[in-house]
């Protein structure tokens, strides 16, 4: 029997408290579609995306309308194109790019993810010609995600591909100088990434899903805020209490959503990622959940605790909810994407120093961080390495998405738009790292790599 009270609840997540589900997004291998022959294999890919994901946009939009839950985004992700191109003999991978990006405005999608390489203990020639195409790649399309993977806890870190991916932000930034350097929004650089990601930047589908795969993001920090709204000056276990319990609820949504999709799409369901994803409209922040666990600002004393303990509570509350979690899921802290890190990076209660720090409890790292653009290739090799660090150690995914814009200082700001909202321009630390940078080399695996 349906539960009125229930079916009103739901109403109130999605009209008042911004709940929605992110995004469904269709992993599709390439590994099929590999050929000497460049032009082959691109059309073989082409073929391929469109054929499985041709249905994707239409039935996120008719499951909007029969169940008014709101889908924001459809999207796919690819087989690493390091991989899936490497048996070409191209001698750089642009147009590849163009393939995935012609490929996503033919389905409809919002973006494609997977112009992606895994270098975290070496690279293969496919991954050093991706690499070295990121930047022109990301300015000559518009849909397409990239990412690459330098560290992982059982390999270590390898600090050329750090190295590398500090000269590639910056020439990222400066190809896409015109445009507020936003081709660095669509580039993350990873520790310890995970394939079965439905969010953008990082997507990728990893060799060992399934050939093709629907993984659903959901969202939630308003639930999240609202529902803690009910338990202020309770003790913090009333806390964790009450933020399992509403994590619980949102991930049911995304269960409902990702089963339908699958049923629609005839397609196998992977997981569910328990993010608790943020925008720039009010009522949609993580950093209000944290100013609502009681620190003044985001940024203060104590967020990081605060952020540990939602980061918990919210995979606690979701694993009761679906057998199939996977993604990142927890906390994301996008600086640019979340209105309540936003006035917090603007009023100075948060720093990247302290961003850094909650990195080491949330979701991913240093998300949509808007830097001068005069900002040393250096500098961000030293940021990279720092994230990858945090990951390595402690066994998690780390990332890094910095944008480096061209033309802008301090205390300026960008407007990216929709989803990817508006970036502070933050400070970095005036002291460098060169001689770091340049070392080159592997960081070893920690000790506790050693497990088996």
């Amino acid at each position: 029997m349906i539960n009125f009270d229930n079916v009103m609840q739901t109403l109130h997540m999605f009209d008042k408290e911004k709940l929605d589900i992110r995004t469904i997004t269709m992993g599709i291998s390439l590994l099929d579609c590999g050929h000497s022959n460049g032009d082959i294999a691109r059309q073989r890919m082409y073929d391929k995306i469109c054929r499985k994901a041709e249905n994707l946009v239409s039935a996120g939009e008719s499951i909007e309308r029969e169940f008014g839950i709101p889908i924001i985004h459809k999207r796919i992700s690819v087989t690493p194109m390091a991989i899936a191109a490497g048996a070409s003999m191209d001698t750089d991978y642009v147009k590849f790019a163009v393939m995935l990006d012609k490929a996503a405005k033919e389905t409809g999608v919002n973006f494609i993810g997977g112009f992606s390489a895994l270098v975290q203990k070496g690279m293969s020639k496919g991954d050093e010609i991706l690499i070295r195409s990121i930047p022109e790649a990301l300015s000559v399309t518009d849909l397409v995600c990239s990412s690459v993977n330098v560290g992982s806890t059982r390999s270590g870190i390898n600090m050329d591909a750090v190295s590398m991916m500090g000269r590639i932000i910056k020439e990222t930034a400066e190809k896409t100088a015109d445009r507020d350097s936003i081709g660095c929004a669509k580039l993350v650089v990873f520790a310890n990434a995970v394939e079965d990601n439905p969010f953008m930047a990082g997507a990728f589908h990893g060799v060992g899903e399934a050939d093709t795969v629907i993984n659903v993001g959901v969202s939630g920090p308003g639930v999240i805020k609202e529902a803690l709204e009910s338990c202020r000056e309770q003790p913090f276990d009333v806390v964790a209490d009450t933020i399992k319990k509403a994590a619980f609820k949102v991930t049911r949504m995304g269960m409902l959503v990702a089963s339908e999709a699958s049923k629609r799409l005839d397609t196998p369901f992977g997981i569910v990622d328990l993010s608790l994803a943020p925008t720039p409209a009010i009522g949609d922040s993580i950093a209000r959940v944290l100013e609502e666990i009681g620190v003044d600002s985001c940024g203060a004393p104590g967020t990081t605790a605060a952020l540990a303990m939602l980061n918990d509570a919210v995979k606690k509350g979701g694993i009761m909810a679906s057998s199939h979690v996977g993604g990142l899921s927890g906390a994301f802290i996008p600086v640019s994407e979340d209105e309540g890190m936003i006035a917090a990076a603007k009023s100075g209660s948060i720093s990247i120093e302290k961003l850094e720090a909650m990195t080491c409890v949330c979701s991913v790292g240093l998300d949509m961080i808007a830097i001068p653009g005069d900002t040393p290739a250096s500098t961000i090799t030293g940021i990279i390495a720092d994230e990858a660090a945090i990951g390595v150690i402690n066994g998690k995914t780390t990332a890094v998405r910095l944008i480096p814009v061209i033309g802008k200082k301090e205390g300026d700001e960008i407007e990216l738009g929709g989803l990817l909202g508006t970036a502070p321009v933050m400070p970095v630390s005036k002291f460098g790292c060169s001689r770091l940078a340049e070392r080159g080399g592997r960081i070893p695996a920690p000790v506790h790599s050693m497990r088996n």
